[in-house]
């Protein structure tokens, strides 16, 4: 019978090679929010009154990891989703692609017709966003949409991303694209 040398348990330097070798990066910074003012619209009849939350958005990145021990450096996905923010924060949020919601301008106010009432709001607090509804689900949607389609963003090592907006304490909304 032969003899085996005695099989030493690694250290902590000893790390197995994997190839490839993914990471998971969650972005969760408190600078990552924006308050903003809307209404969800439920029927061509029915909407909530206008009112205000302060929304927190946070990131989950699936990527690989490079020979360095580094993905990439994620300060541009976090520079990238501060800047978005920025463009909704203190703004009234209105859903440019609702079936329900019709805009008129009057002098310097935008107007927002829904079902028989005429909503006027100063066209400098107004952000119409590319959106059907101003929920949390189409605010994730819309930042998705903004990061993944960023020349920058683009060219790092993404396999996933998924974005996350809450309008509060316990709801969160989630929107995911995956590397095809």
């Amino acid at each position: 019978m032969a003899k085996h040398a005695p099989r030493e348990t690694p250290g902590p330097t000893d790390l197995p090679e994997v190839a490839p070798a993914f990471t998971t990066i969650e972005i969760t910074k408190d600078y990552l929010h924006f308050s903003a003012a809307h209404f969800t619209i439920f029927s061509a009849t029915r909407r909530e009154n206008l009112h205000g939350h302060n929304f927190d958005v946070g990131c989950v990145i699936e990527t690989l990891i490079g020979s360095d021990g580094l993905a990439f450096d994620y300060n541009l996905i976090k520079d990238k989703l501060k800047a978005l923010c920025d463009e909704l924060d203190e703004r009234t949020l209105l859903p440019d692609q609702s079936p329900y919601l019709r805009f008129e301008t009057d002098g310097g106010y935008l107007v927002a017709i829904f079902a028989d009432e005429r909503i006027p709001f100063l066209t400098r607090d107004v952000l119409r966003l590319p959106i059907r509804n101003s929920t949390v689900e189409e605010f994730a949607r819309w930042f998705l949409a903004r990061l993944s389609n960023d020349s920058d963003v683009v060219e790092l090592p993404i396999r996933s991303m998924t974005v996350r907006v809450s309008s509060g304490p316990g709801q969160w909304a989630a929107s995911r694209w995956e590397h095809a």
